[in-house]
């Protein structure tokens, strides 16, 4: 590991990025570097433009190229301190489209259709709660408050805190699944035979197989359950104000998108219409 790669590393720790972001960032920055097969600190800002047009040549998404671009700008930034070499890099506008939902019919067949019970325990939880796939797969066993009715979440996003909710159904079925694989401490989804915890992939393509299984035709991903967790909890009429904190949101805009897909609420709301007196045709 190069020094940059490695100050870039600590950088990241130091600021409390997520496991998942540093590594992100620091295969972009590797990816940079080999590039041009010279240090960062040696590149010329037409170097960096170059960069930059190539990542913005591939096609990719907004959301994947803003993920490169604010790699590239920590690194400049944060640590090599050289702002201007950067100036010129804008981020793309980020896109919020509406998330997908599984219907109640299709979440039971999706869980269902699991068939590994780590996999299936694992899925519970994003539902469930609302968990983050990289929040559910470190989960320790202690961290599964039965009397109190929570799960602590001790790395959330930006390695922040929280408490989620812990329903009766859910404790009930995590502890049926905990007598019957007893997975070795101190995680709750380690593997009895390895020890390791499992891949995000490795869930992702569960759950994908899963959908398949189960007929479901929306593309189905792990944090579509936790959108779902959050619409239902929202057509059961509970308020936003809530359902942000129990998703760990940092501000209560990224939770109103989930409004968007209520239809419950979107059939409760009335017309401005509605509102005037009602006249004889």
């Amino acid at each position: 590991m190069t020094t940059e790669i490695e100050c870039m590393r600590r950088d990241l720790a130091l600021k409390g990025y997520a496991q998942t972001t540093q590594d992100r960032y620091l295969k972009t920055a590797a990816t940079l570097i080999a590039r041009f097969g010279r240090p960062a600190g040696q590149l010329t800002r037409e170097d960096l433009r170059l960069y930059v047009e190539e990542l913005q040549g591939q096609g990719r998404s907004a959301s994947w190229l803003r993920n490169q671009l604010s790699a590239v700008l920590f690194l400049y930034r944060k640590t090599l301190g050289r702002d201007e070499m950067v100036s010129f890099v804008s981020l793309p506008r980020k896109h919020s489209p509406l998330p997908d939902v599984l219907s109640l019919k299709e979440r039971q067949g999706l869980l269902n259709a699991i068939r590994e019970p780590r996999y299936q325990a694992i899925a519970m939880v994003m539902y469930g709660a609302g968990l983050r796939i990289s929040e559910v797969l470190v989960l320790e066993v202690r961290d599964i408050d039965g009397p109190r009715g929570v799960i602590r979440v001790r790395h959330g996003k930006g390695n922040k805190a929280r408490e989620a909710k812990l329903s009766p159904s859910l404790y009930q079925w995590l502890r049926g699944y905990w007598r019957r694989e007893q997975p070795p401490g101190p995680y709750l989804f380690a593997s009895k035979k390895t020890g390791k915890l499992p891949q995000a992939d490795t869930v992702r393509d569960a759950i994908r197989h899963a959908a398949k299984d189960a007929w479901i035709k929306k593309r189905v991903t792990p944090h579509v359950l936790r959108h779902s967790f959050a619409t239902h909890l929202l057509e059961q009429g509970t308020d936003v104000h809530v359902v942000s904190a129990l998703l760990g949101h940092a501000s209560i805009t990224t939770t109103a998108r989930y409004a968007r897909v209520t239809r419950k609420l979107v059939r409760q709301t009335p017309s401005p219409l509605d509102l005037l007196p009602q006249r004889r045709c």
